[in-house]
């Protein structure tokens, strides 16, 4: 099974993608982590990640659509996977060809996600300042909902409050995929 997970920063897609991965037995890929550790390299793509995402953008569809084309084609990936912070555009959607199964929108509001977000920010990433935050709230509602919009009418969309309990919004999300 292809699962995709989206929400804005500071939903929990990170605590759920591995407590699905371990459920599942499927990876987990998490875009961000995967762009955190190319902007650490001393090459010239790692200056030009760092530097959008330090200003809080999102990185060009081109090279999202590469960078996670290239991880997914690894074997490990072959059976399934569960992939978050992609894709967050419709451009990216379209170029994408490994196709996906569902779609799981854990849904929070920007105050709640704001607040989360408060508590773990240690400054130890480019990309957790308070504008910075900010910044990715603000590109998720104009590019990524029209994803949101493409995957409902697909029927593959699953909404999920992510306003509960772990446990619960774990759980929430198990029952959705079995249906």
């Amino acid at each position: 099974m292809k699962i995709v997970l989206i929400g804005i920063q500071g939903a929990g897609k990170s605590t759920q993608g591995n407590l699905l991965s371990d459920k599942l037995g499927l990876p987990y890929l998490s875009t961000g982590h995967i762009f955190r550790q190319i902007a650490k390299e001393k090459t010239e793509l790692g200056r030009k990640v760092k530097l959008i995402m330090t200003a809080g953008l999102l990185q060009p569809d081109d090279l999202t659509v590469q960078v996670v084309g290239n991880y997914l084609g690894r074997p490990e990936y072959k059976k399934g996977y569960i992939i978050d912070g992609f894709p967050r555009t419709v451009e990216q959607v379209e170029k994408f060809e490994n196709g996906v199964d569902k779609v799981v929108h854990i849904n929070i509001p920007e105050e709640e996600a704001l607040v989360r977000l408060a508590g773990q920010n240690d400054g130890t990433r480019p990309d957790d300042s308070v504008e910075a935050i900010r910044q990715r709230i603000d590109s998720f509602y104009k590019f990524t909902k029209p994803v949101l919009d493409y995957y409902r009418e697909k029927g593959l969309l699953i909404e999920i409050n992510g306003e509960k309990s772990i446990d619960e919004i774990h759980r929430d999300i198990l029952k959705s995929l079995e249906n």
